[in-house]
């Protein structure tokens, strides 16, 4: 069965690792037969949300910048793979401002039922990974239709344009992107 994939990269460094990932996963889900979009944040504008809580009447965030585009390719998107490298054992900023600001879907009738994370870190631990897949797992516990699958995480990549070299990781990434 055909699904609307949506993968957002959420680094902005060139020759960033997680995008590397992103891009396996998405070369995965294509060859699987699903309609995918590979989004980056790098080049966006992403103000951070004030807190107002318009968006809870309206249905609309008050801020202008990329979020609103965003908004609508994730709403209508069936599954969400965010990438994210890891920093200080967390999500890096832009991915956490990114779901703060997503707050609009949470009252309507949003398609995404299955959220993945793809990270990539320096530490070459497994637990380098917990807390951010901790903070996704927060952003999709507000949303009771949806839920948080999995994840592919890849330990010790730390310099720009190393992910190739980790080829179990590369695959796993693919691997992914075939069983969406």
């Amino acid at each position: 069965m055909t699904k609307k994939v949506l993968i957002i990269s959420t680094s902005l460094r060139g020759g960033s690792n997680s995008d590397m990932l992103a891009k396996e996963c998405a070369k995965g889900a294509k060859e699987a037969g699903h309609d995918v979009e590979l989004l980056s944040l790098k080049g966006k504008d992403i103000k951070y949300c004030i807190g107002c809580l318009s968006c809870q009447k309206t249905g609309m965030c008050v801020l202008k910048d990329d979020v609103a585009d965003i908004m609508a390719k994730v709403k209508e998107a069936e599954v969400i793979v965010y990438a994210t490298p890891i920093y200080y054992y967390e999500m890096c900023g832009q991915m956490k401002t990114l779901l703060d600001r997503l707050n609009p879907l949470y009252s309507t009738d949003y398609s995404f039922r299955d959220i993945y994370m793809i990270a990539t870190a320096a530490e070459n631990d497994e637990t380098a990974f917990e807390k951010a897949y901790n903070g996704l797992q927060g952003w999709v516990d507000c949303f009771e239709k949806a839920s948080l699958k999995g994840m592919v995480g890849g330990g010790g990549i730390d310099d720009a344009n190393t992910a190739a070299d980790h080829v179990d990781t590369m695959k796993k990434a693919y691997e992914l992107g075939k069983k969406l």
